[in-house]
């Protein structure tokens, strides 16, 4: 049987971040990499469609036992998600 190579994806942690528009965020990770982070195609549901209202959206804060970025409502983003761009789970259709 033939085994099949794996890419291992790196965990990483969201260091620091800056806003940079209605729901851009500049965030910066613990290897050096920054990347601008559009977050309006995200905020859909019962948890981060409450983040469209900017005023709440700005309360963003830096989790540092997570190394992600959180959200008094109890929204928050798995830094890996930010940094490789992929799907959230909350915006993946079960069954």
């Amino acid at each position: 049987m033939e085994t099949k190579a794996r890419e291992e994806l790196v965990l990483h942690r969201v260091q620091a971040f800056t806003l940079a528009g209605d729901y851009t965020i500049r965030v910066q990770f613990d290897d050096g990499s920054e990347q601008l982070i559009d977050f309006e195609p995200l905020l859909y549901g019962p948890i981060f469609g409450m983040l469209r209202e900017p005023s709440l959206f700005r309360e963003v804060q830096l989790d540092e036992d997570f190394g992600t970025l959180a959200w008094p409502n109890g929204a928050d983003i798995d830094p890996d998600v930010l940094y490789y761009d992929l799907v959230p789970a909350s915006l993946t259709e079960v069954g």
